[in-house]
C-alpha cells in the first residue's frame, strides 16, 4: 500500500515538473528582431520594441499581427503624419510622447501600463526615435504589470535601448511610488 501511494506522489510531482517546465517554456522573452528598416527592434512574444519605423516597416509589423501602435515622440520628430498612416492601416494609434526625461510624467506610464496590460491579447508595437525611451516605458510595465523584479526589468530595459539615466531615474521614481500606494 504504501508503495502505490509513493508512486502516487511521485507521479504528481513529475506532472507538476512538466508542467511547469512547459509553462516556462511558453513565457516570451526578449529577443533581438528585424522589422525592415526600423532601428533596434526587439520582440517580446507578439510585441515589438523598437526605434522610428517607416510606413512600410509599419505595414509589415501589421502583417505579423501588431493591433496597437504607441508613438513616444511628439510633433516634429518625424516629417510624414504617423497617426494618419497607421489608421490607414487598420491600427490603433496612441501618442505619448515625451522627450527630455523632465517631460516624462506620470500620466505617460500611466497611459502606457493600461495599453500595455493587454498586449498578450492585442499586440502592440511601441516605439520613439531608438528606443532609448521605450526602455523606460518597459521597465516599469515589466515591474508593474507583470512583477519581475526590479533588477531584472532593468536588465531588460537597458537590452531594449534604455541609455539615459534620467529616463531611468524617472522610471525608477515611477515604481517606487506606486509601491508606497500598495
Amino acid at each position: 500500500m504504501r508503495t502505490i501511494m509513493n508512486f502516487r506522489i511521485l507521479s504528481t510531482i513529475a506532472i507538476l515538473l512538466v508542467a511547469t517546465v512547459g509553462a516556462a517554456e511558453e513565457r516570451p522573452k526578449l529577443k533581438q528582431d528585424k522589422l525592415g528598416n526600423t532601428p533596434n527592434v526587439t520582440s517580446f512574444g507578439k510585441n515589438m520594441l523598437c526605434g522610428q519605423p517607416s510606413k512600410l516597416d509599419f505595414a509589415q509589423a501589421k502583417k505579423r499581427g501588431i493591433e496597437v501602435v504607441i508613438t513616444l515622440r511628439g510633433d516634429g520628430e518625424i516629417d510624414w503624419d504617423e497617426a494618419a498612416a497607421i489608421q490607414n492601416l487598420g491600427l490603433e494609434f496612441h501618442s505619448l510622447s515625451f522627450r527630455a526625461p523632465d517631460t516624462l510624467k506620470d500620466d505617460i506610464f500611466d497611459k502606457a501600463l493600461k495599453l500595455l496590460a493587454n498586449s498578450d491579447k492585442a499586440p502592440v508595437l511601441l516605439h520613439c526615435g531608438s528606443a532609448n525611451r521605450v526602455g523606460a516605458v518597459w521597465l516599469v510595465h515589466r515591474v508593474i504589470n507583470d512583477g519581475i523584479s526590479l533588477d531584472a526589468a532593468r536588465k531588460e530595459a537597458k537590452k531594449v535601448g534604455l541609455r539615459t539615466a534620467g529616463y531611468e531615474d524617472k522610471a525608477l521614481a515611477y515604481i517606487k511610488r506606486q509601491d508606497k500606494e500598495k
